[in-house]
């Protein structure tokens, strides 16, 4: 049993590869915005990572969660034809100010919360925000495999929640 515990917390739960959404590629194309360049995202002043016992959530790439979102909205741009590999028109810059997760809501449950603000280089601004709850399980592997899981959901959604904001408009143009 104690040689069970010991490879349980061996364990890393790790997300995977954020996933390109069509609803959000769509919506980014009905924008028709060009030239749109991204900078690096700053991290929350803080945020835990750990996992009950079995450590840190990790992010696939050995990607911080801050640079998965980035990477999120780099690739939503890149596969809808918007972003700038050189020279944009726009630059966007972000800020993840709040980043947590519960895998014990209502002792079975888990959720995301994240809150982003964004910045554009043409002085507009907005924020935008998701809370993702999903079932994370009982027991610590089960339920922090699937918190790790449900962070790419959690990004993908509040991707689209940022994409579809009439004021996201108004920072890429």
């Amino acid at each position: 049993m104690a040689a069970g515990a010991l490879l349980a917390g061996c364990e890393t739960p790790t997300t995977q590869r954020y996933a390109i959404s069509a609803d959000n590629n769509l919506a980014i194309k009905q924008l028709a915005a060009s030239g749109v360049g991204l900078a690096a995202f700053t991290a929350p002043a803080t945020f835990d990572a750990s996992c009950r016992a079995l450590g840190p959530l990790q992010v696939a790439d050995g990607l911080t969660h801050t640079q998965y979102i980035q990477k999120a909205f780099e690739d939503e741009l890149k596969m809808a034809g918007a972003l700038a590999t050189a020279a944009p028109r726009v630059t966007l810059s972000g800020k993840v100010d709040k980043l947590e997760f519960s895998t014990t809501r209502g002792l079975t449950g888990g959720s995301w919360t994240i809150e982003l603000s964004l910045r554009s280089s043409n002085g507009q601004s907005m924020t935008s925000s998701e809370y993702y709850e999903f079932s994370s399980g009982f027991a610590a592997p089960e339920a922090c495999r699937n918190t790790a899981e449900a962070f790419s959901r959690a990004v993908q959604n509040l991707v689209g929640k940022t994409v579809r904001n009439p004021q996201f408009a108004t920072l890429v143009k």
